[in-house]
């Protein structure tokens, strides 16, 4: 498991990474490979709405299934990643690096200490194959 270390992970096998007050959040690796290869990102909340932890905050495709991508904190978008709309691969090819999903200013940091650290998130990774 090449999950970064220093990041938080849900059961939705979504990431975040805290930098400061903003926290950028994305698919695992797991998840993009479970998924196969992407082929759309869509419904995105738009830069200043307000995101809540475990909601839908996007819509994912592949070639062999739809999920949601769920809010791994709750806050207010700063940014969303444009490049997936055109490019929704580049969440296979890099999920941990230019194929993050949205930037957020998180509104309540207490939700981080729900999350799993990269050694529970790695045990349960195993659990689920």
């Amino acid at each position: 498991m090449n999950n970064p270390r220093d990041w938080k992970y849900t059961k939705d096998h979504e990431w975040v990474r805290v930098d400061g007050d903003v926290a950028t959040m994305g698919i695992a690796d797991y998840a993009q490979s479970q998924l196969g290869d992407m082929v759309f990102v869509g419904d995105l909340p738009d830069v200043g709405a307000t995101i809540t932890q475990g909601e839908s905050a996007g819509a994912l495709e592949s070639v062999k299934a739809a999920a949601d991508f769920y809010a791994p904190l709750s806050g207010e978008v700063l940014e969303r990643n444009e490049v997936l709309f055109d490019d929704p691969g580049l969440l296979n090819r890099d999920c941990y690096g230019d194929g993050w999903v949205l930037k957020i200013r998180p509104s309540n940091p207490d939700e981080l200490d729900t999350l799993m650290s990269a050694d529970e998130y790695d045990e349960y990774e195993k659990a689920q194959a």
